[in-house]
């Protein structure tokens, strides 16, 4: 259990520092302010009462934490992404208590269910080294719709925001 979180977060890509930069290196999860917009009026899906309501959950925009689990080509160019759905941990996972270039944002290792999404990625998170795929941890915001995997009856998000931390193998 600890050992896939710290292979996983310790893979994580090193950039930025300050108010968590963009990979999150702080002790706390700290969201960029254009995160903070598209949170608004947002709720955190809760994968049983969205099984349970569906109605009511489709409503309003919903906020996740998950684990790529597979990567395809999506509608309009965009990207459709498996994630095995987490929670976010109140405290980051860092090397070093001294350093908060060591920390990592942190997930839960329990799976809590699977979303199919489609998004847009932009840059590198779309091609390159550290594009999003299998490993990346993402964050997305968003709205499902009536729409469902084929493959597996689960539900499909349209993502309006999403932010990425890239595996890598360093």
């Amino acid at each position: 259990m600890k050992l896939f979180r710290a292979l996983f977060l310790g893979s994580l890509l090193a950039t930025a520092c300050g108010h968590g930069g963009q990979y999150g290196h702080a002790v706390n999860y700290a969201p960029l302010s254009d995160e903070e917009k598209a949170l608004a009026g947002a709720r955190e899906y809760d994968p049983v009462m969205f099984q349970r309501k569906p109605e009511e959950w489709r409503a309003k925009p919903i906020s996740l934490f998950g684990v790529v689990t597979s990567r395809a080509a999506g509608p309009g160019g965009g990207a459709y992404l498996t994630l095995s759905v987490r929670r976010l941990e109140p405290r980051n996972l860092c090397d070093s208590n001294a350093d908060e270039d060591t920390c990592r944002v942190t997930v839960s290792d329990a799976d809590f269910g699977v979303i199919h999404v489609n998004v847009a990625l932009h840059g590198d998170d779309d091609m390159g080294e550290h594009s999003v795929g299998g490993g990346s941890l993402v964050r997305v915001i968003g709205s499902v719709g009536e729409d469902v995997d084929p493959a597996d009856g689960s539900p499909i998000m349209r993502v309006t925001y999403y932010r990425h931390w890239p595996a890598t193998s360093s």
